[in-house]
């Protein structure tokens, strides 16, 4: 057998070859091979790049949810805390805020009696409160020893009816006994206010002492 030879191609003949229905089909295949080589890289690259972009969204959502069930969290029952609360201030009327303004009035008569202390003068006033509660203000002189003044304020602060004392002032004293000025509040509903009749107090009297007025009592 003759050495196998390699036989040179014309150029022409592989232009032929090259041009014709087998190669052509050869070119084209290698072509369609690298585009979609190429937009399997493309896909794979978008799909990474929207998966983070999704995985980052989720983790944004998820981080927004904790916060606002963070935020949520004290009002969680808000409205039984809210019903027990009004509870609790509907007893609160029923049991410190007087019915009427002779209860008031004989409340403090009590107080006086059981101190042992001499209620000179009581005025009150009633001044603008709220819508639930009208301000009663009184502006008291009382007379008596100074173990017995201590005991009226004390039975003040302790009576079942709700009063505040805004201002006190000593305005005398003679063997042994001391003239006292208090100023006290304590509420009513607006239509017991309304049906007391009782003044209207003045835009600017404040409850404050200046001054001690002359001594009473003496």
């Amino acid at each position: 057998m003759s050495p196998l030879t390699l036989r040179k191609i014309p150029l022409q003949e592989l232009r032929k070859l090259l041009f014709s229905a087998l190669g052509l089909h050869a070119v084209l295949f290698g072509v369609m091979a690298i585009t979609t080589l190429g937009l399997a890289v493309r896909v794979a690259l978008d799909w990474r790049t929207t998966s983070a972009s999704s995985q980052d969204e989720l983790a944004s959502t998820q981080t927004r949810m904790r916060t606002l069930q963070m935020q949520l969290k004290p009002l969680a029952g808000l409205d039984k805390r809210v019903a027990a609360s009004r509870k609790q201030i509907d007893q609160f009327y029923i049991d410190r805020i007087p019915p009427n303004y002779s209860s008031i009035a004989a409340e403090l008569g009590n107080l006086a009696s059981q101190s042992s202390v001499r209620l000179t003068r009581v005025e009150y006033s009633q001044a603008p409160g709220s819508v639930d509660l009208t301000e009663i203000r009184m502006d008291a002189g009382l007379s008596g020893d100074y173990p017995s003044i201590m005991r009226f304020i004390n039975g003040i602060e302790r009576s079942k009816t709700f009063f505040i004392i805004r201002a006190m002032a000593l305005t005398g004293q003679q063997g042994g006994q001391v003239a006292l000025r208090l100023q006290m509040t304590t509420w009513l509903r607006p239509a017991d206010a309304a049906a007391s009749g009782l003044p209207m107090a003045k835009p600017d009297s404040a409850q404050t002492i200046d001054a001690a007025p002359a001594a009473e009592g003496n």
